[in-house]
């Protein structure tokens, strides 16, 4: 076990970091490593990825909460957009734990690396006008906000991420300057991640009664409790030191460095579809 808690510490420290620097919750990291980890630990194959996402998002709370303040603090989240999603991110996140506990997701995944792949190649190389500052114009209506929101809690939450790598891309087509589309993107992380963890425990309760018997101690529903408490105890105070060097970075510099970040992201969800095949 504590071999297992070592590996919790460190994929925390990762998930803070890149949750306070491009604004993602983390779990672009968490799922994967945490897939890796309970396989070691012998979790049944029918629960496996369920408890892997449903625990990333439980993370993404804390990582979220710690980013968003050191955002706030900088001036770089719009909370009246945040207000207009933050609806939809709920209502999305409840459905999206909904699905991922009755699907296979490899499939959804695949399209999602694809289009993640895509954005990270538009944000890299193609200029975008309003880099330096904001152009609030380009927003859509309060009720297309709130719809968008609930697309990207949805797929958010069958992917068990933050949906930085949604909303970042999003906020900065319209019109807003990196930073800040970053430290919005931290803020609607927390009802994403809320939402999606409660949805993953209630859900996670009605898996059959011999998977259930065979899951290792501190599991509640598709949430692995002691996974949890390690990755947040790091993650809260790295997410910190990421939200102070995003705002510390030009906005060239920040938006090629997610956009790098999508690339790699994209090419690794597309890959582990068929990778984590046990």
């Amino acid at each position: 076990m504590d071999v297992f808690i070592l590996h919790y510490l460190v994929a925390g420290a990762f998930a803070g970091l890149l949750a306070g620097l491009f604004g993602i919750g983390g779990g672009l990291i968490i799922v994967p490593v945490l897939i890796y980890i309970f396989t070691a630990q012998d979790v049944p194959q029918a629960a496996l990825t369920h408890i892997s996402i449903g625990t990333s998002l439980a993370t993404i709370i804390v990582t979220s909460s710690s980013s968003l303040r050191a955002h706030h603090k900088k001036g770089g989240v719009n909370w009246s957009v945040w207000k207009h999603m933050a609806p939809g991110l709920i209502l999305g996140s409840l459905i999206g734990a909904a699905v991922a506990s009755v699907i296979h997701g490899k499939s959804l995944q695949t399209v999602i690396g694809t289009g993640v792949f895509l954005v990270g190649l538009k944000m890299l190389f193609l200029k975008n006008k309003t880099l330096e500052k904001n152009d609030f114009s380009k927003l859509p209506s309060p009720v297309k906000q709130t719809f968008l929101g609930a697309l990207i809690g949805t797929v958010s939450a069958i992917f068990g991420i933050g949906g930085g790598t949604l909303t970042v891309p999003l906020l900065s087509n319209y019109g807003f300057k990196i930073q800040h589309a970053v430290g919005t993107s931290a803020a609607c992380g927390l009802p994403i991640a809320v939402s999606g963890a409660i949805g993953f425990m209630i859900f996670g309760q009605f898996i059959h009664p011999s998977v259930k018997e065979a899951l290792p101690d501190g599991v509640l529903g598709f949430v692995n409790l002691y996974a949890f408490v390690c990755l947040s105890l790091v993650s809260f105070f790295t997410a910190k030191g990421g939200a102070k060097i995003a705002h510390a970075l030009p906005a060239t510099t920040l938006k090629k460095g997610f956009a790098v970040l999508m690339l790699i992201v994209g090419i690794k969800l597309v890959l582990s579809a068929n990778i984590f095949t046990f």
